[in-house]
């Protein structure tokens, strides 16, 4: 089976992994810390309810432990709340992150999807899509959103996805939030729905979060959702494995959410260098889009890239850099990259590597 996600340096031979979208700061020294301290822990079972964490995470958050779950990964939790709401139609925005349809086609849900416009950027029409839900004909239980959206890295302000959730509540339709980039945009509050579950007024709301992006934990695997519904909780909880997150996981997002500093200075780092990289990557002749997160979204639209399938996405791998190709997606084809950011000097490798590529086609 071929691997469907960035950061695949095990079947790869690479010297630069531009393909997953990870924090390029590294794991933070608290995390570090905390890690070397749980290893003497590591011989006796972890909290299956992941109590502290969760308590923790209520606090940082400002809603109750009792309204949070945690899993082995965003990705494990997906798959949990499909399977607690069963839904027998659900909606997906496409191009968006390939986990939502797994989890749906696994749990033999129909799936609509509704096509974002090149010529409008990737972005999300809010009232076009309630607008084409009404005139679907079709009984929705579930929709995913991705917020900002993997690949695109475009995001939604807060004021326009509240309307969207107010629409779906008043249909009774389950709505999947997937923030787990928020963090990294420059005013993370501005989109996040955090605030309809803080108010207790959308019970079909279930926010998606992890640890694995802002805190570069990835081979950690730590995830939360956020929601309201005891009802979806308590079935999650009935569905998940009891020792689903380990207690090296646990006490590494404990000690993660004290790491304030260190996340803004990631927010103003990946700001900064995004920007350079993307002046950079608009030189060399790709079509870029505006991608608001740490990575960057783009089309090489080279004469003979039209022809050759995924030929960025080779002539880099013959170089040891591994980026990903966005093939895979729906409505992509292999002429659409997405690339993460990192520091300076491997961007500007990278910069350089690329440059010789397009050099080479002149």
């Amino acid at each position: 089976m071929e691997y469907q996600h960035g950061g695949d340096i095990y079947t790869n031979c690479v010297t630069m992994d531009y393909s997953a979208n990870i924090n390029p700061l590294g794991l933070p020294q608290g995390v570090r810390e905390a890690l070397y301290k749980a290893v003497d822990s590591c011989s006796c079972y972890p909290d299956s309810r992941s109590a502290h964490l969760r308590q923790e995470l209520g606090k940082f958050h400002n809603v109750s432990a009792e309204h949070i779950i945690c899993g082995n990964g965003a990705a494990d939790l997906i798959f949990q709340v499909v399977q607690a709401v069963k839904p027998e139609n659900a909606l997906l925005i496409a191009p968006s992150f390939l986990e939502y349809e797994q989890a749906l086609w696994a749990a033999s849900c129909n799936v609509t999807y509704f096509d974002l416009k090149e010529e409008e950027g990737f972005r999300l029409p809010e009232k076009e899509l309630m607008d084409w839900m009404e005139k679907s004909g079709t009984v929705f239980q579930m929709v995913f959103l991705c917020n900002p959206n993997n690949p695109t890295g475009f995001a939604i302000e807060r004021d326009n996805m509240s309307g969207f959730l107010d629409f779906c509540r008043d249909r009774g339709i389950f709505c999947v939030v997937d923030e787990c980039f928020n963090e990294f945009l420059q005013e993370p509050e501005r989109y996040s729905v955090l605030n309809v579950i803080q108010d207790g007024t959308h019970e079909n709301v279930f926010l998606l979060k992890a640890f694995t992006k802002i805190y570069a934990m990835a081979g950690l695997r730590l995830g939360y959702g956020i929601c309201c519904s005891q009802q979806v909780l308590n079935r999650m909880n009935l569905i998940r494995q009891p020792w689903s997150v380990s207690s090296l996981a646990q006490a590494a997002g404990a000690a993660a959410l004290k790491e304030t500093g260190y996340v803004e200075r990631t927010r103003k780092f990946i700001a900064c260098e995004r920007e350079f990289f993307k002046k950079n990557l608009s030189g060399l002749g790709f079509e870029l889009f505006d991608s608001m997160a740490n990575y960057i979204f783009f089309r090489d639209t080279r004469p003979e890239a039209l022809t050759k399938e995924k030929l960025l996405y080779r002539q880099l791998l013959d170089r040891k850099v591994l980026i990903r190709s966005c093939a895979n997606y729906r409505g992509l084809d292999g002429t659409y990259y997405r690339i993460c950011v990192k520091q300076r000097e491997e961007n500007l490798k990278f910069l350089s590597i690329l440059e010789s590529i397009v050099a080479e086609g002149k």
